[in-house]
């Protein structure tokens, strides 16, 4: 087989690692990929957004099917112009992308389906949006529309830092903004869960715990994830059949009576409050940093996976795992989130040498003349599966002290609520 993967972050090098397990590939492409993708598949030079130049390619280099890896590209519609042209491909269409695209979209959904989420405002106008927090409790939480890579949450804890929050995103900060949205601040505690979809069938995926704050102890501002742990130390079977029968039955059985079916990973973002289940947000594709923190568990061929979901067959599939947990650090530059330096060498980057069930995955890196140079501002990902999460987490630190890397910044306190 060959595949073809769309992106260029730590989770399109995990699934490209993931489908050459397989002795049924025999050759993957990325588009672009990056550093990591570098060293094990082809990068091709065109851009996620490129989709007439990906599809003359797919058709030239006889690629069985693509698996695309990024929200944005799902969110524009890449699926319906790759099925029009009878191209295989693992992904929800545009309207099912609108779980992560809109989350005024997810928002009504969920009033419609009695799905259990916090309770929220839908405006149009500044003025009407200050009205409303004038007359809210606070904490509360505002969020800008559209995607907006992970960013456009704000948790504010007074009014003068909601008018604010407002300001920013109907200013534009996150593109265009016609909506807000404003919801009331659930307590609780986060939790990943995972499922995949050929359209007809769905199968769960595991769970993680994302680490989103910049900072130890979850502090400071929100990332795109510092780090992840899987399995959630919240999941056990009655919360599970909770999350199945209260959110994920009512979101497919809601997409079908649109009309649209769901294939690929769906991934709900949820607070869990006494062990009840809450949906804060759907995305419509693995997450980052999680899939690299769930794939190394999977034992089943992933490439069968992603084949069974293209031909409406997942139910032919039995997804098994390995019982380890997995805990990921991810490396940042030095400044992430806010301003870093790009084009830095990670020289002392080919000089470790891996264990068994360790793994580094390459988020924002590139290759200048063979040699690996940072490109983002989450650049590496420090993989390990022991027996507990103390263990992973202490391995995984070891491996980034021998990078050594001193434009460098991460997270030691990965899992710190698992890890006694």
């Amino acid at each position: 087989m060959i595949i073809g993967i769309i992106g260029s972050g730590g989770r399109e090098h995990a699934i490209c690692a993931k489908i050459l397990e397989s002795k049924k590939v025999d050759r993957v492409y990325c588009f672009p990929g990056n550093a990591g993708t570098n060293l094990i598949a082809t990068n091709i030079e065109i851009k996620v957004n490129e989709f007439e130049k990906i599809k003359d390619f797919v058709l030239s280099n006889k690629i069985d099917f693509l698996v695309v890896g990024p929200e944005k590209p799902l969110v524009d519609g890449i699926v319906n112009y790759f099925q029009k042209n009878n191209i295989k491909i693992f992904g929800p269409e545009k309207l099912a992308s609108q779980l992560e695209g809109s989350k005024i979209f997810t928002k009504k959904l969920c009033k419609k389906y009695n799905i259990p989420t916090a309770k929220f405002g839908i405006f149009e106008k500044i003025k009407e949006a200050n009205l409303f927090l004038k007359n809210s409790k606070f904490p509360i939480v505002v969020k800008a529309d559209g995607l907006a890579a992970g960013k456009g949450v704000y948790i504010c804890e007074d009014i003068k830092e909601a008018i604010k929050a407002v300001d920013e995103i109907f200013n534009g900060k996150f593109g265009m903004a016609k909506n807000i949205l404003i919801e009331e601040f659930l307590s609780g505690e986060e939790m990943s869960y995972f499922i995949i979809s050929d359209g007809k069938n769905y199968k769960k995926f595991q769970t993680a715990q994302d680490h989103k704050r910049v900072l130890e102890g979850d502090k400071g501002k929100n990332t795109g994830g510092m780090g992840a742990y899987s399995p959630s130390r919240l999941i056990n079977k009655d919360l599970d059949e909770k999350i199945i029968k209260k959110i994920i039955e009512p979101t497919i059985k809601g997409l079908k009576e649109m009309n649209t079916k769901f294939i690929g990973f769906l991934y709900a973002g949820l607070m869990i409050i006494n062990n009840e289940p809450y949906l804060i947000e759907y995305n419509v594709r693995m997450g980052d940093p999680e899939c690299q923190t769930i794939l190394p568990k999977l034992k089943t061929e992933l490439v069968d996976i992603f084949a069974a979901c293209c031909e409406g067959k997942l139910d032919s599939i039995n997804i098994e795992w390995h019982d380890e947990k997995s805990l990921c650090i991810v490396l940042c530059s030095k400044g992430y989130p806010d301003k870093y330096e790009n084009n830095l060498p990670l020289s002392n980057l080919n000089k470790i040498h891996l264990k068994n069930n360790e793994f580094i995955y390459h988020a924002g890196t590139k290759t200048i003349k063979n040699e690996v140079y940072s490109n983002g501002g989450r650049v590496l990902n420090f993989v390990v599966l022991s027996n507990n999460f103390k263990n992973s987490k202490d391995k995984a630190i070891q491996l980034i002290k021998k990078l050594d890397w001193h434009n460098s910044y991460y997270r030691r306190d990965i899992g710190f609520k698992v890890i006694e």
